[in-house]
């Protein structure tokens, strides 16, 4: 699935700063993503790339400039969904009743979320734990359970910041070609934050490098290649050299 190049940015950030008392967090940062788009945001620890993902949630708010995304034109929850490094799942809530969540804020009851709730399980293939209490699952199972939270509100905007770091590396690939697929399903806009030069340029169709100090972004790769992509991608020349294009601008970042 490919972004259309003639839409219009869905997330737009433009000349944003942002200070937390005398430390200047990001300086004028520019980044568009359009419908549809999957866009990696690394970059080294303190670099802002979380406080770039609040930004666009309408979590917080610039210290100047201007930030346009669903969240901020409707509300905090219109159209966006935000998946966290810890799954925060309700520890004495099932699996069924902490995707339920978000529904039930909006208003739907249980039984009218029923089913939306199973599709989304039997989706991110936790059908056979539904009645499950978080403490039952693995890390991976628990990251699975925030995702098909997040996915069954069905956004239009779907932010991640480093949502598999904790994970092993064979649990970490498992789910980045899961997202994909469930990215492919939704027609979502993505933005993803990680320090993992190898899952950005698995997951984007661009990688946007970041800089500390102020934060800033100091350089876009483009990943060309077509989805959907398989493990096989991995072992590949446009891969690697995504990979090292990537690292060399993280070396200059530095």
């Amino acid at each position: 699935m490919n972004a259309s190049a003639d839409a219009a940015p869905l997330i737009q950030l433009q000349a944003v700063q942002q200070r937390f008392g005398a430390l200047q967090v990001l300086a004028g940062i520019d980044l568009a993503v359009l419908p549809g788009e999957f866009v990696a945001l690394l970059g080294p620890s303190g670099c802002g790339k979380s406080s770039v993902l609040r930004l666009v949630a309408g979590l917080a708010e610039p210290g100047a400039g201007q930030v346009a995304s669903p969240a901020r034109a409707a509300g905090p929850d219109a159209g966006t969904a935000f998946v966290f490094q810890e799954p925060t799942l309700m520890p004495w809530a099932s699996v069924f009743d902490n995707v339920w969540l978000p529904l039930r804020l909006q208003g739907v009851s249980r039984a009218e979320a029923a089913t939306r709730i199973a599709a989304v399980l039997t989706q991110v293939g936790l059908a056979d734990f539904a009645q499950a209490r978080p403490a039952e699952l693995s890390g991976g199972m628990k990251m699975r359970a925030s995702i098909a939270r997040a996915l069954v509100t069905q956004p239009r905007v779907l932010l991640m910041d480093e949502p598999f770091a904790a994970l092993d590396d064979l649990t970490r690939q498992r789910l980045n070609a899961d997202l994909l697929q469930w990215w492919a399903r939704q027609r979502m806009a993505a933005l993803f934050v990680t320090h993992s030069v190898a899952e950005a340029v698995f997951l984007s169709q661009r990688v946007l490098v970041m800089a500390a100090r102020p934060g800033r972004i100091v350089a876009e790769v483009p990943v060309p290649q077509a989805y959907p992509r398989g493990p096989a991608f991995r072992h590949s020349a446009p891969f690697a050299d995504a990979c090292r294009a990537v690292t060399a601008a993280l070396g200059d970042a530095a």
